[in-house]
């Protein structure tokens, strides 16, 4: 399988998916899903997994069981490639590294290594570095003072405040998404947020918690 991107048609997919999320417009279009949104999918996963790590793609369906949203479908073809993130949806094509949501032994960690010098100075430089590229590298859960323990005035306030930090891109669609550029975007932003991705495995790392635990 060689990736050579994703045809127009598979974004006229979601266009009408969002237009009508229901099981019959799925079944209606379900080819459509499979040849021209998964399966190119399924080809940059083949491509990228010996430099970058393993592929997985995100089942289709949405968990509505806690939703007020009861659409049964996601507006997107989302997966994981190692420890990096690719969505592609009707507007086109996103990508990300990092940890979204850190479990409550993890962001101990993370903040206590951002609140030490030496390390949470090389994060402060990573997350500059990243940005200087074109790169969004933001948090989740921002907290709006600092949290418990930590100065307001401390000199890495903002990335104490994040519950999760990422590097991530969207590139708008256009003709490139159908060409091997989709795959040297999607390269390239891995690149930019590798330091990112090495420090989190090495001052913050999996969660231990026997409830995060599968």
């Amino acid at each position: 399988m060689t990736f050579t991107g994703w045809r127009a048609e598979a974004l006229e997919f979601f266009d009408g998916l969002e237009e009508e999320n229901t099981k019959a417009f799925w079944e209606r279009n379900k080819g459509t899903y499979e040849t021209l949104v998964r399966k190119p999918m399924e080809e940059l996963l083949s491509e990228l997994q010996k430099d970058w790590g393993a592929g997985r793609i995100f089942r289709p369906y949405r968990d509505v069981r806690f939703s007020k949203d009861k659409s049964p479908y996601k507006t997107n073809i989302a997966a994981m490639i190692g420890d990096g993130y690719v969505s592609l949806g009707a507007g086109g094509l996103g990508a990300g590294v990092g940890m979204w949501e850190m479990a409550p032994d993890q962001l101990e960690r993370y903040r206590k290594a951002v609140d030490e010098n030496r390390t949470g100075g090389r994060l402060a430089r990573i997350v500059e570095d990243i940005r200087r590229e074109g790169v969004e590298a933001t948090g989740h859960g921002v907290l709006k003072t600092a949290p418990k323990g930590y100065a307001k005035d401390h000199p890495r306030i903002e990335l104490l405040q994040y519950k999760g930090i990422v590097a991530w891109r969207e590139w708008p669609a256009g003709a490139w998404l159908g060409t091997k550029r989709a795959k040297e975007r999607v390269v390239e932003l891995f690149r930019v947020a590798k330091p990112l991705n090495a420090w989190l495995k090495a001052n913050v790392g999996p969660s231990t918690s026997p409830n995060t635990r599968r």
